[in-house]
């Protein structure tokens, strides 16, 4: 996986903050799936982040990434939210309906 992808965990609230690549399209997204999953389950994560701040590009791979992650997420008792949103990705959470499955962190 690329510098940065890597991850970050708060122990205390078994909390995941993914960094998301600056491409998130189909020649990232299995190997982005197999890493985040492998997080989620080896952490026992209860909230994963999504922070896109240093995403400029998505395509429907991500959100498809995203929408398999958020059922993950609820199918193990937990939460999916994202950080970082630009004007550009926000667009395409906005048409795509995806800020219906997941919160928005402003911090």
């Amino acid at each position: 996986m690329r510098e940065e992808c890597m991850t970050t965990k708060d122990k205390y609230r078994n909390e995941l903050l993914y960094k998301m690549p600056k491409e998130l399209d189909h020649h990232c997204a299995k190997a982005l799936i197999m890493s985040i999953d492998n997080l989620i389950e080896k952490r026992k994560v209860k909230t994963l982040v999504l922070d896109f701040s240093e995403t400029c590009f998505m395509d429907s791979s991500g959100i498809g990434v995203i929408i398999g992650r958020s059922r993950k997420m609820k199918f193990m008792d937990g939460e999916l939210m994202v950080c970082g949103i630009s004007p550009r990705i926000e667009r395409i959470f906005e048409a795509s309906g995806l800020y219906k499955l997941v919160k928005v962190r402003e911090d």
